[in-house]
């Protein structure tokens, strides 16, 4: 499994761990994919909720909490640590700031197009900017954006297939038409960077995420022209995960059938683990009296039949009464926890196995 390269900065293994939040992949989880050689991820949404002792000013404490977790991070590992930032935040602009000033090797930015983000760099800047898409559209729109408002191309894109957890940048209808796999979408989009590769002489590397699973995963994906992969729910059964014991559970417990697109209160479709509170909601038990921390740009306190954020939360500390797991694809094939460290060796050894069955 060949390392990338992503501006200057050398990624020994081409595993980009995908940041989920609320609070799932915080500073212990980052550091530990990075000491394997991947990028590590800290996911800034919702650090406000977790941050509470600090300030009961939730755009205050989220500050204060990405600035911490990414010190931590940094104390646990020389590796290389990025945050991920969801353009439908309210406080995107401060996260992205908070980012830059700490240093952070990587800003992966989705949940819209992030078609400002250069803006916020300075100068003295090192930190690399990576989009998500989900499409060659989407691709091409933020390269000519950036190029000609910034004079700057993504350092590397990401493609978020249908198989995704949490919120799909796709229509409902979408997420199972064969025209909108993950292996439809990536020579897409290496065709669309390509051209921008050779006007500009910049490589731009696809990351590929979304359902990628085993070594076998990342092998396949990489031979239709994806240069490394990014992968969230292999790592939530890990020891280093920052989720609790019980969040990690519901991924050991669940069969392919309980994982299920919900309908999101920010008007996204999104991949969950069906829980007691799901059913609530689907039998119009739930109803936010209020919006209590204006988190999410595009969510209307008067149509939601919840609030986000708390459920979220409720379902790190593993209150399945009150949350949900979000989720990948293949969030079933979960059977343990395992260190970060096993997961790296699975798979390698899977990659290797795959590409020799496919050499012979």
């Amino acid at each position: 499994m060949k390392g990338i390269k992503i501006g200057n900065l050398a990624i020994a293994v081409p595993i980009i761990q995908g940041g989920m939040g609320v609070g799932i992949s915080l500073s212990g989880l980052a550091s530990a994919v990075a000491n394997e050689g991947g990028v590590g991820v800290i996911s800034s949404a919702g650090l406000g909720l977790l941050y509470r002792d600090f300030s009961e000013n939730f755009l205050e404490a989220s500050i204060h909490g990405l600035r911490e977790e990414i010190r931590k991070a940094k104390e646990k590992t020389r590796g290389i640590i990025g945050v991920n930032v969801m353009v439908a935040m309210t406080n995107f602009a401060d996260m992205i700031k908070t980012s830059i000033a700490e240093k952070v090797d990587i800003i992966i930015a989705g949940a819209g197009l992030p078609l400002d983000l250069p803006s916020f760099l300075k100068k003295e800047s090192l930190t690399k900017l990576i989009p998500i898409v989900s499409s060659a559209r989407a691709a091409k729109i933020i390269c000519d954006k950036w190029k000609s408002n910034y004079d700057y191309l993504p350092d590397a894109v990401i493609v978020e297939g249908p198989k995704a957890g949490g919120h799909l940048g796709f229509k409902e209808e979408q997420i199972n038409n064969k025209d909108f796999t993950l292996e439809r979408l990536v020579p897409e989009i290496v065709t669309e960077l390509k051209s921008f590769e050779e006007r500009y002489n910049q490589p731009i590397p696809l990351i590929a995420a979304g359902g990628i699973y085993t070594g076998e995963d990342i092998h396949n994906i990489m031979k239709l022209g994806a240069t490394g992969v990014q992968m969230g729910t292999r790592f939530v059964t890990t020891d280093e995960c920052d989720a609790s014991a019980a969040f990690k559970q519901a991924y050991i417990n669940a069969d392919e059938k309980d994982i299920e697109i919900i309908k999101s209160p920010v008007g996204m479709p999104g991949r969950a683990i069906l829980s007691s509170f799901i059913k609530k909601v689907r039998d119009g038990k739930r109803q936010p009296k209020r919006c209590p921390f204006k988190c999410i740009k595009t969510c209307d306190i008067t149509k939601s039949p919840y609030c986000i954020i708390i459920a979220l939360i409720n379902a790190l500390k593993g209150n399945f009464e009150s949350g949900y797991a979000f989720a990948g694809a293949n969030a079933f094939k979960a059977t343990k926890i395992s260190s970060v460290k096993e997961i790296f060796q699975a798979l390698i050894k899977e990659y290797k196995e795959s590409k020799l069955s496919g050499d012979l």
